[in-house]
């Protein structure tokens, strides 16, 4: 799918005051899908300096700011669930993740409208080299008032992670099939990509081959 342009917004040009001083946003972590272009093997589970990549990604997420972290499984959902063992977070499991990710975004969004949380960051499990600043910096972008969609973006290329306001709650929870957010992404006038300095956003595993890339 091609990446919609939004417009880029650099944090020195962040609002002075911060509109939402007390803003709850709950961290999603999708860790369901099946791994189908990987291969045999479970890419989650695949290990970058020894450490799964799904735990990678959940560490840089449970560092950062968010309020609580909700970490949706599905295939392997055992397996996944045990590499993140020590890590305050919440596992979710999604029976239905064959469907798409749309599944699993709706089972993250409902954990996060359940705890009252006034936005969700949703990251995702294949993408080891984001940062716990770059979740930091989308979690300030709200604070100030920036937008209530919002995309990191590296070199002005939008990638992962995304936060969106709860009043998109439901509209991400009627999604079907594998879009997830990004149908928001596209069709919202109010989205925006945030400059976060981190290549890590454009990185994610699809196949082994990505493993070997300099990171």
């Amino acid at each position: 799918m091609s990446r919609r342009d939004l417009p880029v917004r650099e944090p020195a040009s962040f609002p002075a005051r911060r509109e939402r001083p007390d803003a709850s946003v709950h961290g999603v972590l999708l860790a369901a899908g099946t791994s189908s272009r990987y291969g045999e093997a479970n890419k989650l589970l695949a290990t970058v300096d020894g450490t799964a990549l799904v735990r990678h990604a959940a560490t840089a997420l449970a560092e950062s700011t968010v309020d609580g972290i909700t970490v949706v499984v599905g295939h392997e959902g055992e397996r996944v669930a045990a590499a993140l063992d020590g890590l305050d977070v919440t596992i979710r499991r999604n029976e239905a993740y064959a469907d798409g990710q749309s599944t699993s975004v709706r089972a993250g969004i409902e954990r996060a409208a359940e705890r009252g949380a006034d936005a969700a960051l949703v990251a995702l499990g294949d993408m080891p080299d984001v940062a716990s600043a770059t979740h930091d910096l989308l979690v300030s972008a709200y604070e100030h008032g920036v937008a209530d969609v919002l995309a990191a973006a590296h070199e002005g290329r939008r990638g992962n992670p995304v936060l969106f306001d709860a009043r998109f709650f439901a509209a991400l929870t009627a999604v079907d099939g594998d879009t997830g957010g990004r149908q928001l992404l596209r069709e919202s006038e109010e989205a925006r990509a945030i400059e976060t300095g981190d290549p890590g956003v454009l990185r994610d595993v699809d196949r082994p081959a990505d493993l070997d890339e300099d990171r």
